[in-house]
């Protein structure tokens, strides 16, 4: 039994130079891809330069680390091991990004393995998902920001309420002594077709009184902290 133990913790598959080569070049390649398609997808201040390089680098290193490892099940240990103590702590600032990441995660397993077929077909899958409905942002939501002095908090509430007759959520609320700052939420298209339909809201909110500002935001995917 201890014999059986030690060889296969000691088992290692012999690899050429050439098949470590191919297996680096392939996952250069397919990391490439990726490097397209996230530059493809995210337009705007959610794209990070440097976020993509790393999308690309990562790939590489999977596909080394998994050439390494082969099928030396002592070495795959230690690796796992390894990586444990290892602590990520960079924000996620765009759901599609964990995507990207099991991608390079995926390919670069595929290529150290040697598996170019899966590799490949499954790149092509997902490349053309994101080529089709990566570029979809969240724009579909509008935030009415007032601020205005006290005594103008609940006829600001029933003018809102009123307006878009109850289409509407009321999502933050700050008062001081002298002031109170709402937020509110709508969909974009009950606003575009209330505020078309009626007498112009911001007039109605000045007529109030002492209204200091009254902003009205698109929430988009551009925003991000």
């Amino acid at each position: 039994m201890k014999d059986l133990l030690k060889n296969i913790l000691e088992q290692n598959g012999s690899l050429t130079l050439q098949e470590m080569v191919m297996h680096i070049i392939a996952a250069t390649i397919l990391g490439c891809v990726i490097y397209i398609s996230y530059a493809y997808t995210h337009a705007g201040t959610t794209y990070s330069k440097k976020f993509n390089i790393t999308l690309l680098t990562l790939t590489v290193l999977t596909a080394t680390v998994m050439t390494v490892i082969g099928n030396n099940v002592a070495l795959s240990l230690g690796m796992v091991g390894a990586l444990s103590v290892v602590r990520f702590r960079t924000a996620v600032k765009d759901s599609r990004d964990t995507t990207y990441i099991f991608w390079t995660i995926v390919v670069g397993i595929c290529c150290g393995v040697g598996d170019y077929t899966v590799a490949t077909i499954g790149s092509a899958a997902i490349f053309l998902l994101l080529l089709i409905w990566g570029r979809v942002k969240n724009e579909n939501r509008m935030l009415l920001i007032v601020r205005a002095e006290q005594g103008l908090e609940m006829p600001l509430e029933g003018l809102f309420f009123r307006y878009f007759e109850g289409e509407i959520v009321q999502r933050v609320k700050n008062t001081s002594k002298d002031t109170v700052e709402m937020i509110f939420e709508v969909n974009r298209k009950i606003y575009d077709r209330h505020c078309g339909n009626k007498e112009n809201l911001t007039q109605q909110v000045y007529q109030l009184g002492s209204v200091e500002y009254f902003n009205v935001v698109t929430q988009s995917d551009e925003i991000n902290g």
